[in-house]
């Protein structure tokens, strides 16, 4: 045939690159105690910005986990087939501890490490974080039972990958999922009916049906029922002492907007075995240990899909052409972008500093659990709203390009809004803000005095921190009024940060723009005077 066009004006892959190579995460990571970790890092972040390692995500996600009820004899086998790549996204994972291994560290900062190494990792495929986050959010909550928790707490922290249904103790590795939610309640996990009957040797019977558990191919389950005394909270095995199958069957895969690569299912407990973990009526005090921690998670996966989305829409307003000049150089493109760095880099600011009050609380810190408290609370609602609409004008950023599949930025989208629905929409974090302060009053202090850190540095920032005090002296309608309070707590926690640890031309133009009204309803609508070559410059990714 004859030759009808040229390619050109199109934008090379976006690869050989170190996703680690952020400054905000760095500065971070060295902030907040774990500056010994960044070789590691960015050994993991080469590999994120690899070529190889796109095509795990993108093979995992288009080839997606399939649902085996029974083997072709008949029997009941309740296992789940992923594509290849899926385990070795998992190993990568694990291996590099981004699962329960900090539990078992005891280099101050390991839960610093493990957040950065969450961030850049997250990158590359968002679905495999699930269990991953899952299996390091169960130690804490699994401590309310010591013999277990002595047990499988080694197992749980191994960086080693080990797959497949096969007894606990004859494994190298253990992953652990979460199975809480049911038709009937939702987020109302105190209307659970599944039934716990004590089997009389100490152990459990449950039976019920789980509306919504991810990862059913995980080694334990912590879930909650009915007991005699109350809802608890039992760990369930897959497979039991003896080596045969718990009864848990799968019922069917969800078929979800996002998050394709990982299995989510319905399971039916048929008198499953399980151990109680803490005592009988107090499943939901135990079991929120893991909630928060998962939550945690959530902040740090919409700060990585936020690092994504900006550097993908960086590298192709570079290398795109229109009008005679590079995109990047078009004043209202530079708006744009520089709009999209500012909320990614407060997002990846205050999801390490809430990492860093973890591995605070961890040691004993009594202060930094306050704080953590209420400061998760309203980052967990925020950020996690944010992600979305950064997403979308990210990809709008590529124009038609980003509305194809090959882009990879569809996949990035319809990841986006997982994290604020998961463990909590945003409705449940923005009450769960107000009933922390009315239940620990002594949170509200804690929150003001890590604001108080920045006090008198910027005056958009001492003028939402006073109009705080004022909303929060109000108590009318607080309910109604729930999600306007947990976005200003948490931009005020986001510009105080900034503020104390970003360089002026981030701080100010984002104090100006979220605090001072100097902004529209969408990105790209700062005020003139943004030096944005100095925003945009820490959202580059040099090739390696």
């Amino acid at each position: 045939m004859p030759q009808t066009h040229e390619v050109t004006n199109q934008v090379p892959p976006h690869h050989g690159y170190d996703a680690a190579a952020d400054p905000a995460l760095l500065e971070a990571l060295d902030r907040e105690g774990a500056g010994w970790a960044a070789p590691e890092l960015h050994r993991l972040g080469v590999l994120a910005g690899s070529e190889q390692a796109a095509e795990w995500g993108r093979l995992a996600n288009e080839n997606e986990p399939v649902l085996h009820t029974h083997d072709r004899y008949g029997h009941r086998v309740d296992e789940v087939e992923f594509h290849p790549y899926w385990h070795e996204l998992m190993d990568t994972a694990v291996s590099h501890g981004l699962h329960a291994a900090p539990w078992a560290q005891s280099e101050p900062g390991a839960h610093v490490a493990r957040a950065a190494k969450f961030i850049v990792w997250s990158q590359v495929e968002a679905g495999h974080t699930c269990p991953v986050s899952m299996t390091y959010a169960a130690v804490p909550a699994l401590r309310a039972a010591p013999a277990l928790a002595e047990w499988l707490e080694p197992l749980l922290a191994s960086r080693t990958y080990d797959f497949g249904l096969r007894r606990p103790d004859t494994k190298r590795g253990l992953i652990a999922g979460m199975s809480m939610t049911e038709k009937q309640g939702g987020s109302d996990v105190r209307a659970n009916t599944t039934a716990a009957v004590p089997a009389g040797d100490g152990t459990y019977r449950l039976t019920g049906h789980k509306w919504f558990t991810s990862a059913p191919m995980s080694d334990v389950f912590l879930t909650l029922a009915q007991a005699p005394g109350g809802l608890s909270c039992f760990l369930l095995p897959r497979v039991l002492p003896d080596g045969t199958r718990n009864r848990l069957h799968l019922q069917r895969l969800k078929d979800k907007l996002g998050n394709r690569s990982n299995a989510s299912s319905e399971i039916e407990y048929d008198e499953a075995f399980g151990w109680l973990v803490g005592e009988e009526g107090r499943g939901v005090a135990t079991i929120i240990e893991m909630v928060n921690t998962t939550r945690l998670d959530c902040v740090l996966g919409g700060a990585s899909g936020m690092r994504l989305g900006l550097v993908r829409a960086v590298h192709h307003a570079t290398h795109r052409r229109a009008f005679g000049k590079a995109l990047i150089d078009q004043p209202l493109m530079r708006n744009v972008l520089a709009d999209l760095a500012l909320e990614s880099e407060a997002a990846t600011a205050v999801a390490m500093r809430l990492a860093g009050a973890g591995d605070r609380v961890a040691r004993g810190d009594a202060d930094e659990a306050l704080l953590r408290r209420l400061g998760l609370a309203v980052t967990k609602y925020w950020v996690c709203k944010r992600a979305p609409a950064h997403a979308a004008e990210a990809l709008e950023c590529f124009g038609g390009n980003g509305y194809v599949e090959d882009s990879g930025m569809p996949r990035l989208y319809r990841e986006a809004p997982l994290s604020s629905i998961w463990e909590g929409s945003g409705n449940v974090a923005a009450l769960d803000a107000l009933r922390a302060m009315a239940r620990q009053p002594e949170t509200v202090e804690a929150f003001f005095a890590e604001l108080d850190r920045a006090a008198g540095a910027d005056r958009h920032l001492d003028a939402a921190v006073a109009g705080l005090h004022k909303q929060l002296a109000d108590p009318a309608e607080a309910e109604y009024r729930a999600r306007r309070l947990a976005e200003t707590m948490a931009l005020a926690f986001q510009a105080s940060l900034l503020v104390r640890h970003a360089p002026a031309a981030v701080a100010d133009v984002f104090c100006a723009s979220r605090l001072g009204g100097e902004h529209g309803g969408a990105y790209g609508t700062l005020p003139t005077g943004v030096d944005t070559g100095a925003v945009l410059d820490r959202a580059r990714t040099p090739a390696v």
